[in-house]
């Protein structure tokens, strides 16, 4: 579609539902924006865990017989 089609109907528009359309435009924009992929890197976790338990790395009780 162009451009210029997009703008005729937008000004058939009252001022709210133009307001609208800029909105719905703003999500679209965000939702198919150019996206870089991530590569994880060692340490990129830290201070994500805001609370571990104090026994964390010991044994549970219920593999105490396999111990």
């Amino acid at each position: 579609m162009v451009t210029t089609v997009l703008e005729h109907k937008a000004k058939q528009l009252p001022f709210e539902a133009r307001q609208e359309v800029s909105d719905y435009l703003d999500f679209l924009l965000y939702k198919y924006r150019e996206r870089k992929p991530v590569k994880p890197y060692a340490g990129c976790m830290k201070g994500t865990f805001l609370w571990m338990s104090d026994d964390f790395n010991e044994p549970l009780d219920d593999f105490k017989d396999y111990m």
